[in-house]
């Protein structure tokens, strides 16, 4: 039978913005932007969220290690690169925004997330890994929305509010709150703190134990326990979406009033 699926020939070089390593079935993937820190930029938010998808459909890969290059996750957010004062750029970015977390969830198998440092935009990506480490300089924050006069519905709304439970997390998206790699702990974002040179290592070592299990044990594992998250996407992702385009051409028109009065 002709293999339909991608193979990883197909996409280990096909991203600027995403890097891919295979070893005995362990995919690690490494965001990044010309080989430093990941700077999210509308090319990054389409090309991430692809290539999760590639890697959801690539029946090769037993696990899935996630970081980032150098000493954070995702430190800078490129506004500029975004096209978002028309209806129609809206519904482009709902739904590449849309397909960045649910193809996220589409993996078919476990996903350990390695943060590196700090990860100020998008910090929901990292959080829906199944097993989520932090090095001690990792900091969380959701900078590019409410802070920054834009509804949090790109998932933080569902995240922030299942992960720290509803106070904290209502806390957290409408204060701008910084956690550190110690609060992310306490809080349960985290499941363990490491030095930073000792990340990778402590990722791959978790990644082997779980290759190492039989293929339908890893694939149901990771079904079972992500089937909640894949209920509150399916319901309320799309309702944050439209409430965070609707609340952004307000503030747009609102700036622009503002310029020409």
């Amino acid at each position: 039978m002709t293999r339909i699926a991608p193979t990883f020939a197909d996409y280990k070089d096909k991203y600027a913005n995403v890097a891919f390593e295979r070893n005995d079935g362990i995919l690690e993937i490494t965001l990044h932007t010309e080989g430093k820190p990941l700077v999210w930029s509308a090319t990054s938010h389409d090309e991430i969220a692809y290539a999760l998808g590639d890697v959801a459909n690539d029946p090769d890969n037993k696990v899935v290690i996630i970081t980032g290059a150098g000493d954070a996750w995702c430190p800078e957010i490129d506004f500029s690169s975004f096209n978002l004062a028309t209806a129609a750029a809206w519904a482009e970015i709902m739904h590449e925004g849309a397909r960045l977390l649910t193809n996220m969830l589409a993996i078919q198998v476990p996903v350990i997330c390695a943060v590196n440092g700090p990860v100020l935009n998008h910090p929901e990506l990292p959080a829906l890994g199944d097993i989520v480490l932090a090095s001690e300089t990792a900091t969380f924050s959701d900078s590019p929305h409410f802070a920054s006069g834009i509804v949090p519905g790109d998932g933080a709304h569902i995240v922030w509010t299942h992960l720290l439970g509803p106070n904290r997390g209502r806390y957290f998206l409408l204060t701008g709150q910084t956690l550190d790699a110690q609060q992310a702990l306490d809080y349960g974002v985290v499941s363990e703190v490491l030095p930073a040179e000792a990340l990778m290592a402590r990722a791959r070592e978790h990644a082997a134990n779980i290759a190492a299990k039989t293929p339908l044990a890893r694939r149901f594992a990771r079904r079972v326990c992500t089937r909640e998250w894949t209920r509150l996407l399916t319901n309320d992702l799309g309702y944050g979406l439209a409430h965070e385009a609707l609340g952004v051409l307000d503030l747009m028109d609102v700036m622009k009033a503002q310029a020409e009065g």
